[in-house]
């Protein structure tokens, strides 16, 4: 029974727990009664067999306390029950009220006694015609929080009700006039707060627990005051809310700064004031070591700066207190330096600087005691002294010798440090100059024509025989005449077989027990099951359920632990699942999640070619993996060339962006996204069957190949030619030209130049295809007959002969790694779209995926039955199940899905997206340090944000 005391005057809503309380709201509807008297229950409380809620009636003044009595239908013995606990009515009284006063705004918490009073069920305090907040009750206590007053300054009667109980007596509470604030002192602080600010006003001793607060950045941050008197209080600044790695050098004020005072809005903003902060004092540590040695009595200087803030005025003073040891010492403070005079300590002792809540050590002091040295002790260190200075001379006179061939290194080593360092500083400026980037650029770059999707047969053969072009299934049966019939005979009694439950879970055991049953033969036959039984979903959903279920069966059974399941393909059971979300997600992927993968896929590749990107190494300026960054310092100009279009040559010329150090094979791959950018992939030609043509302004055209006669070889290294290697200048007019339109030959000796023909006249004649051999994707192609490596922009230094030289060449690597950072901001936005998608319930629309619902209800009934009760379990399953085995293959492989060419700087980068993926999907925590990889720090602050939308 909750509650077991109220007022005799009724009202109280009891509520009653117990066992067969009634199947109907009719068995107990007028057979309740509580200490005898009738309790009326009400059915918004009802809850059958277990809980009845009624409301008390008047109790005479004869009734004191009694059991509670139900009746279930009839009022017989049998169907009757009493309670072992007692119900009690109390009679209400209040004696006093504290404070007696408060602000006209409101806000003051107010506190009621008297006796009985946390007896009934519901407390009404109003003060005049205002309500009194309730807050709390006990036993003695009433706590409410006043309410603004629209009566202004009165005194006003305090009536406290219970139930139907008003409690009779006299109690006045006063509305006097809202606290003001004349003046503080002083208007400024540091930009960490806490220095003391004295408050002039009125009426400050009605508030209970004042703040000040300020506003800068939209972050607010508050402190306590304290009051002294009606007229007078005393602060602690509040911090402002600036960047620690970024503190500005300048005084700021803030946006808003004024006084929290109960209810009081006036002061929440005080617009009379300019108060100002000021930076932070900064103070130098002693030396390297960290260790000044002193004597006794010798002052401590501690450097620093800001450490008296620039009030006008000049009057300003911070309360500065330095500890040596334990010990306080008297201080002197001027703007850069902070004199202390040490107390009478000797040994080690710690130094400590406290300022306005902040500490510093600038390091330890070391005070030697003095001591006296007698007249054989000054003798024999003046005897020692002589001889170090003979021997001093000696080494001088030896190192003389030598010291001029040591200049002539010292000096050349500088300089290549001072290379160094102006290099490096260099790098850091650009990293810094890209991440500030405005992603508006990236996102206007982005073609809005219409997505290539796949269509949907196209789509499920990729995920379910990926890297099989031309898969059977497609194809009629190819066996001899003499014995299609009864191969067709063969196959229909089969599929009969398959559509027996017993037979396809036996057939699937069967061959799972096989040791000769490879991993590659167990995704086989699940592709190929789900292939023939897509016309039947219902059966093969409830046999996808029951080779699940054994699964969990077995995984448990093998002492396994549960977060394994489903973590690898080694049942058919876990392909089958892949191919159940492939066939069901298509339409959600389509009207969806589609939009935002392909547009991060267009954005990645986008950003890449922004950048030089190697084409046999596959590694790029601008990347999200650190495998694939280039970490050297890459020459390059932006070109703009002007392009014939091929289908339509007196249309404009279409002008595509380049790099000066792109393979011709690059160039020609940029051209034709640009001519073809709303043409899907395998509708477009391709770069190997086409020549670049460049058609110079005095009327000579030329073929630009990867390879010809002129590429350079040094050292048994061939870079690739590249638009820099053939001098093409910015606004340049090319061509692509199809590989049967012998370009060659189309160039007579007369249209080319003087200079142009010497140089290249024996490539013009060649009629070889060296584009044929560069591919789409990174290669490393060593000419093994010849022992020539191939390179582009940096060399692969794998081979074992490298030189010292080439080693100095490169910088501190671990420098361009803030080039991640500044891709990945830039590509930010289209990350957080796609998984927002993904993750969100309220931006799927009519393709809301059921089949994801279904499934995870499975599981969780799964967990039930094997009494799994731990969330990060089921959580870990569910993640196994859908974001390892069907998202992340849909991120990494977004070619399964659209008509597009991926390669392989394209593919680094959406595997490091897919692991953000499926770390925001893990329920562990990952503890990240200096040696953790780089894509892992890389999404460290975002992944908490996307586990928030995964819990959502």
């Amino acid at each position: 029974i909750n509650p077991v005391t109220g007022p005799r005057e009724g009202g109280t809503k009891v509520t009653i727990r117990g066992e067969n309380l009634g199947l109907e709201f009719r068995d107990i509807a007028s057979h309740v009664k509580v200490a005898g008297v009738e309790c009326k229950p009400l059915v918004e409380g009802y809850i059958p067999a277990e809980q009845i809620v009624c409301e008390m009636g008047e109790a005479k003044p004869s009734q004191h306390a009694g059991f509670v009595e139900i009746c279930v239908a009839e009022c017989k013995p049998e169907f009757m029950a009493r309670s072992s606990q007692l119900y009690y009515f109390m009679t209400l009284t209040l004696s006093d009220l504290k404070p007696k006063r408060g602000p006209v705004s409101g806000g003051t918490q107010v506190t009621i006694t008297g006796n009985n009073l946390n007896a009934g069920s519901n407390v009404i305090v109003t003060f005049g015609r205002q309500p009194c907040l309730f807050y709390r009750r006990s036993t003695k206590h009433i706590v409410c929080n006043t309410t603004a007053s629209d009566e202004g300054f009165e005194k006003v009667k305090v009536s406290v009700r219970v139930d139907k109980a008003k409690i009779h007596q006299e109690l006045q509470y006063e509305y006097v006039e809202d606290p003001t604030i004349l003046r503080i002192e002083p208007e400024w602080s540091i930009f960490s707060g806490n220095t003391p600010i004295a408050v002039w006003g009125t009426h400050l001793d009605l508030i209970q627990n004042p703040q000040i607060r300020a506003k800068h950045g939209g972050k607010e941050h508050v402190n306590n005051c304290e009051v002294q008197n009606s007229t007078e209080m005393t602060c602690q600044a509040p911090a402002l809310a600036v960047d620690p790695n970024h503190q500005s050098e300048l005084a700021e004020r803030p946006e808003e700064f004024g006084f929290i005072l109960d209810n009081v809005q006036s002061l929440l903003i005080l617009n009379k004031t300019n108060f100002t902060y000021y930076p932070n004092p900064v103070f130098e540590v002693f030396n390297p070591s960290g260790i000044l040695e002193l004597k006794p009595g010798s002052p401590i200087i501690l450097k620093g700066k800001n450490l008296i803030p620039p009030v006008a005025g000049g009057n300003a003073k911070l309360n500065y207190t330095v500890l040596v040891g334990e010990k306080p010492c008297a201080v002197t403070v001027s703007d850069v330096q902070l004199l202390c005079e040490s107390p009478n300590l000797i040994g080690r002792h710690k130094v400590m600087a406290r300022v306005g809540g902040m500490e510093f050590s600038p390091g330890m002091v070391y005070i030697s005691p003095d001591s006296p040295l007698s007249l054989p002790a000054i003798v024999s260190i003046a005897v020692a002294g002589g001889l170090l200075i003979i021997f001093i001379v000696a080494v001088l006179i030896a190192y003389k010798r030598k010291s001029r061939e040591s200049d002539l290194t010292l000096k050349r080593l500088q300089m290549q440090m001072d290379n160094l360092e102006s290099r490096v500083a260099l790098e850091c400026k650009e990293a810094f100059a890209e991440l500030q980037t405005d992603i508006h650029e990236l996102t206007s770059d982005l073609d809005g024509a219409g997505i290539p999707f796949l269509d949907y047969r196209t789509y499920t053969m990729r995920v379910l025989f990926p890297g099989i072009e031309d898969h059977p299934v497609l194809r009629d049966l190819e066996v001899p005449g003499y014995r299609q019939e009864r191969v067709e005979k063969g196959l229909k009694l089969f599929a009969q077989l398959i559509n027996n439950k017993v037979f396809l879970l036996s057939f699937i055991r069967t061959l799972e027990s096989q040791r000769s049953f490879s991993m590659r033969d167990r995704g086989n036959v699940a592709s190929l099951i789900m292939t023939v039984l897509q016309s039947k979903l219902e059966y093969a959903t409830d046999v996808l359920k029951q080779l699940l279920a054994d699964l969990i069966d077995k995984n448990l059974e093998s002492k396994n632990h549960p977060k394994l399941l489903l973590r690898r393909t080694e049942s058919v059971a876990e392909k089958m699942l892949t191919n159940w979300f492939t066939f069901l997600l298509y339409k959600f992927l389509k009207e969806c999640a589609g939009e935002p993968l392909f547009s991060l896929f267009c954005a990645i590749k986008q950003q890449m070619e922004k950048g030089p990107i190697d084409s046999i190494t596959g590694e790029a300026r601008y990347s999200l993996s650190e495998d694939k960054l280039i970490r050297q310092q890459i020459d390059y100009k932006t070109l703009v060339l002007s392009c014939v279009n091929p289908d339509n040559v007196n249309s404009p010329e279409i002008p595509v962006k380049i790099l000066n150090c792109d393979t011709i094979t690059q160039v020609k791959e940029k051209i034709l996204d640009a001519i073809f950018k709303n043409v899907p992939c395998s509708h477009r030609p391709k770069a190997a069957d086409m020549d670049l043509e460049w058609r110079q302004a005095s009327g000579a055209r030329m073929i630009l190949q990867d390879e010809d006669i002129t590429t350079k070889i040094e050292n048994d290294w061939k870079r690739l030619n590249t638009l820099a290697h053939y001098q093409v200048p910015d606004g340049s007019v090319v061509a692509l030209v199809s590989k049967q339109v012998t370009a060659y030959n189309a160039v007579n000796n007369s249209t080319v130049s003087r200079t142009s023909a010497s140089k290249y006249e024996n490539m013009i004649r060649y009629t070889g295809s060296p584009d044929s051999l560069r591919s789409r994707t990174p290669m490393i192609t060593p000419d093994l007959e010849s022992g020539v490596k191939m390179w582009h922009l940096v060399k692969n230094h794998e081979h074992g002969d490298q030189k010292e030289g080439d080693r100095g060449s490169k910088m501190v690597s671990e420098i361009y790694l803030t080039r991640l950072l500044a891709t990945k901001g830039t590509l930010q936005k289209f990350v957080d779209d796609l998984f927002e998608t993904i993750f969100s319930t309220a931006h799927r629309g009519s393709a809301l995926p059921l089949a994801i619902k279904y499934m995870f209800d499975f599981l969780d009934e799964q967990a039930d039955k094997h009494n799994i009760h731990d969330p990060h379990v089921r959580h870990t399953w569910k993640s196994n199940c859908l974001p390892l085995r069907f998202w992340v293959n849909m991120i990494k492989n977004p070619q399964f899905v659209f008509d597009i060419h991926k390669n392989s700087i394209t593919d680094a980068c959406l595997s490091v997206v897919a692991q953000t993926f499926m770390d925001s999907c893990s329920t562990s925590e990952h503890r990240l340090g200096k040696d953790s990889p780089s894509n892992k720090l890389l999404y460290a602050k975002d992944i908490p944000s996307y586990k928030n939308w995964v819990e959502r």
